[in-house]
């Protein structure tokens, strides 16, 4: 079977290389143009690229495919495209080039989080439990047939940087038993439930402001779910600081209004007044500073 693998970030990689380690012919791989970034903003490659480069794959890269790539892809004719966080919307004409459709490694159990940042949402969100799916690729958002999806328990601390290793791993397990089923014919694929989908926005840097109108447990959530970017952060005192680790303080928070400091010492930490309740910034970083624990950083500045 001659497949087209597309995929850009680290997400891709482990797909890719499940795939190149049991011998599957990966003809081309399409990933995002290089671009700046970094220190100095030097050219950086994708990871996938640089796995691509490792195993001496064929690397293809377009600003727009739908104007510069389909020609290529016809050229290689590929059984099947494989997808995974690529990055641009794929047109009607690429999707019909391969003789198995293109099949992608969704992070969610769709029709649940369809959308470009499911992982971080759904550690928003408080849910527990999340996984992959293996999905036929349409023109609508995520909402392609469903080969096989497999679950994953989402731990209570766990931010999204470390749920995406794991959901990475898992994905690319599911990707290859679909890639087999899809080979050797027995691939069922059935409709999504349109009825129970739900869309999520693609995260940017400024959604990733902490709301102090939210519960506790809400902003203790927000911030594993903006870990580790785009970072979680608030301002205090005019100072734009990042918040990597919160916690639900137990407190009595009297009178105090939601976003008041209520308490800023050496011994208790950072604790300010929310919606119901009371949560503690407890790793923080100030602009031009280290990132440390709140009383470590309380024990040479003052706040109150």
């Amino acid at each position: 079977m001659k497949i087209v693998f597309m995929g850009t970030p680290e997400f891709a990689v482990p797909s890719l290389k499940i795939l190149a380690d049991n011998g599957y012919n990966i003809a081309a791989v399409v990933t995002q143009p290089d671009r700046p970034g970094g220190r100095g903003e030097k050219i950086c490659f994708s990871p996938v690229k640089v796995f691509s480069i490792s195993r001496n794959i064929r690397v293809l890269q377009y600003e727009r495919i739908r104007t510069e790539g389909i020609d290529d892809i016809k050229n290689i004719s590929p059984d099947l495209i494989v997808t995974a966080a690529y990055g641009q919307i794929l047109p009607q004409e690429l999707i019909d080039i391969p003789k198995y459709g293109i099949v992608n490694v969704h992070a969610s159990l769709l029709p649940k989080y369809r959308g470009a940042a499911p992982i971080q949402w759904a550690v928003i969100n408080g849910e527990t439990e999340t996984g992959v799916t293996i999905m036929k690729t349409r023109l609508a958002l995520d909402s392609g047939e469903i080969l096989l999806q497999k679950k994953i328990g989402i731990g209570e601390k766990e931010t999204a940087g470390e749920l995406f290793v794991r959901i990475a791993e898992l994905g690319a397990e599911a990707l290859l038993e679909g890639v087999k089923a899809i080979q050797d014919g027995t691939a069922v694929f059935y409709e999504q439930d349109e009825v129970a989908a739900t869309y999520f926005s693609t995260i940017k840097k400024e959604d990733a402001r902490i709301s102090f109108e939210k519960s506790a447990k809400e902003i203790v959530n927000f911030v594993r779910g903006m870990s580790p970017n785009p970072g979680a952060f608030t301002y205090i005192n005019g100072d734009r600081v990042k918040v990597f680790l919160a916690e639900v303080e137990d407190i009595d928070v009297n009178d105090s209004k939601v976003g008041e400091i209520i308490v800023a010492d050496a011994k208790r930490g950072l604790i300010i007044a929310v919606k119901g309740g009371a949560v503690r910034l407890r790793e923080i970083q100030f602009p031009n500073g280290k990132r440390m624990t709140d009383t470590a950083y309380l024990t040479g500045h003052g706040l109150l």
